[in-house]
């Protein structure tokens, strides 16, 4: 029986001494073959398996690296780091005092009674996700005696969390209403641009972050949305805005309100802090139902990541308010002409964990504390960074980090000061001075304290 060759394409490994392989190659498969014509033909196999691992040869060959996201890639510098004291406050992601992820109580207790349930199967869910889920999503938003809900004015579809309700929602604007233009908040998520202009849509902006007072530039936004032209989209942070920890009061919103329906722009709410800001679920969603309250039209993204916990899950629901339950069937039979090519269908477990704990009164009561302990938290670490800020005689105002709400606060600290506290005190954040104060702890905060003292007064 004639020996085996490598197969085509095998990896023999390359370098320096590819050529050398490649004349031994050659010559064990003359003495295997011993015919030079099939010899000649394997040599040309080996050798061109010898040299396929080389960039010259590869079709992607002239693809350039992808700089790392500026947000992930704080995470990515921070693994790198073996220092003992080195603190990541860059990703939005909660941690406990300890600075250990947190899975909640209430969700292992929902996962394993859908582990225990024999009934249950791994069939595809339908286009638009787990109907329960869906239903269950649009009353924590809207709230449950909400007019549109009972009105069967909303549909609402599963996404895959907050990005992927984003991205559905924008590709359906894209496609089907007559405005391209979306108006986002300056800054906003990093993530939002990205979105928005891949779903096809174009990127404006307006005013929103004074950095004078690192609070809300309210006049210079309703300028800039009242110069907006007719129908042009708005995405709008429901509570929580990221990265500046600013939100517009009660009365503000009432007024962005009535300048967003007198010049019929389209709100789209993008909701990923409802609870986990203030601790409360409906004072957290005010915004959305002053808007689905007066009648008119909207889109809300919903994400489970932070308020129950769910990051990996991938767990996020769009809903589109519209004027009548015709309209809304509508616009619903045609988002699932965006979904279907896109994923097919979403995932069944996270949203799972989401309705059992929604529809479980007891479940939900228990959800209720254990988000408000998060939130609370939050609120503590800022006051206690605010303490630790004043006892050191910082210079400058640092009143901001206890007026300022949600996961994250806008230092004010610019990319060099930032810099500067990374390489001299291992401390990551973004380079916009934006920390994440889900990841800061009692033990924590006084090093946060000094890097930020040092920073401030070597600058100064």
């Amino acid at each position: 029986m004639r020996p085996e060759l490598p197969f085509p394409g095998a990896v023999v490994p390359v370098g320096s001494s590819s050529s050398a392989a490649c004349r031994r190659l050659s010559a064990v498969s003359r003495h295997l073959q011993g015919s030079s014509s099939i010899a000649d033909s394997v040599d040309d196999m080996l050798c061109a398996s010898v040299t396929s691992g080389s960039d010259v040869n590869s079709v992607f060959a002239h693809i350039a690296k992808a700089p790392e996201d500026p947000i992930l890639g704080v995470t990515v510098a921070y693994n790198k780091d073996p220092s003992p004291v080195k603190l990541n406050l860059g990703v939005g992601a909660y941690r406990t005092e300890e600075g250990k992820p947190l899975v909640l109580n209430v969700v292992r207790r929902a996962e394993l009674q859908l582990v225990n349930d024999r009934s249950r199967v791994k069939e595809y869910l339908p286009i638009t996700g787990l109907v329960e889920f869906n239903k269950l999503s649009a009353k924590l938003i809207l709230g449950a005696d909400s007019p549109a809900i009972r009105e069967n004015r909303v549909t609402t579809v599963q996404c895959l969390s907050g990005t992927g309700s984003l991205r559905v929602g924008a590709e359906f604007l894209a496609r089907h209403y007559h405005q391209r233009t979306v108006y986002i908040p300056q800054p906003t998520w990093g993530n939002h641009p990205k979105v928005f202009t891949l779903a096809g849509l174009s990127v404006n902006t307006y005013r929103y972050y004074d950095p004078a007072t690192r609070g809300l530039n309210f006049q210079g936004l309703l300028e800039d949305l009242g110069s907006a032209p007719s129908g042009a989209i708005v995405l709008l942070h429901a509570c929580a805005h990221n990265p500046t920890g600013v939100d517009p009061t009660i009365h503000q919103w009432d007024q962005i309100r009535q300048l967003i329906r007198s010049k019929r722009l389209l709100p789209f709410f993008d909701s990923a802090y409802q609870g986990f800001a203030s601790g409360n679920l409906d004072a957290d969603a005010a915004s959305v139902r002053m808007f689905v309250a007066d009648g008119g039209e909207c889109l809300v993204a919903q994400s489970y990541a932070k308020n129950m916990g769910l990051y990996g899950e991938r767990v996020g629901a769009l809903s589109v308010v519209c004027k009548t339950a015709d309209v809304a069937s509508k616009v619903e039979s045609q988002i699932k002409l965006v979904i279907r090519p896109m994923y097919s269908n979403p995932p069944i477990h996270g949203a799972s964990i989401v309705a059992t704990i929604l529809g479980d009164r007891n479940m939900f009561d228990e959800w209720t504390i254990e988000l408000k302990a998060m939130a609370d938290r939050i609120i503590s670490m800022r006051q206690k960074l605010f303490d630790v800020l004043h006892a050191r005689g910082t210079p400058g105002d640092w009143s901001h980090i206890i007026k300022q709400i949600g996961m994250f606060t806008f230092t004010g600290l610019n990319s060099e000061q930032v810099s500067f506290m990374t390489k001299e005190y291992h401390i990551y954040m973004t380079s916009d001075g934006r920390i994440s104060m889900a990841g800061l702890s009692s033990k924590t905060a006084p090093h946060l304290a000094d890097a930020i003292h040092a920073a401030v007064t070597r600058t100064a």
